[in-house]
């Protein structure tokens, strides 16, 4: 049996679900959250608690993975997902145009225009190397975050870039003959 798969989910003061066939909608203060449910899997409303049950064994994985699903959903609209980001590097830095564009300067011969999706909301601190990517959806914040890490990945030789915060580098030694 799925550890995770049967642990029940505790709803807060506030949310409400749905579970209409194969979607959980799941509705908080913060907004409004549908997840699939696949096949084999069904979620249930007990005295206050969500509970994923499955058919048969041959759901194993999907038991642990829907349970999370909805979990991540509840969390969103109560509390809302964030991640930060930080940019490393002479010159570099992003500022938002409008609310809904974020213009990178990366050490490119042009600035990078990156659209924010409906849902994400970036605040970008004074100093303009520390963005925090924030939304209810958690598979939508984590993308964002990974598309803006994408556009100048960190450098393992100079450390430039930009990076998770608290993000770990490993830092790789330059040419033997250089002083």
């Amino acid at each position: 049996m799925s550890r995770i798969g049967k642990k029940p989910i505790a709803l807060p003061k506030g949310v409400s679900v749905k579970v209409e066939g194969r979607t959980v909608s799941v509705q908080g203060p913060k907004g409004q959250l549908n997840t699939e449910v696949p096949g084999g899997i069904r979620v249930e409303q007990q005295d206050g608690h969500i509970v994923a049950l499955r058919d048969d064994d041959s759901q194993a994985a999907l038991h642990g993975l829907t349970r999370a699903l909805v979990n991540n959903a509840v969390e969103g609209v109560t509390k809302g997902w964030t991640r930060e980001l930080e940019i490393v590097g002479i010159g570099y830095r992003a500022e938002l145009k409008g609310k809904a564009i974020v213009v990178f300067s990366l050490g490119y011969s042009h600035p990078i225009e990156y659209p924010l999706p409906s849902g994400i909301e970036v605040a970008i601190d004074p100093k303009q190397t520390r963005l925090t990517v924030s939304g209810i959806d958690r598979q939508k914040v984590g993308q964002v975050a990974a598309e803006m890490r994408a556009l100048r990945p960190p450098d393992p030789y100079k450390n430039k870039g930009v990076r998770y915060a608290g993000e770990r580098l490993k830092k790789k030694v330059g040419k033997t003959g250089a002083k």
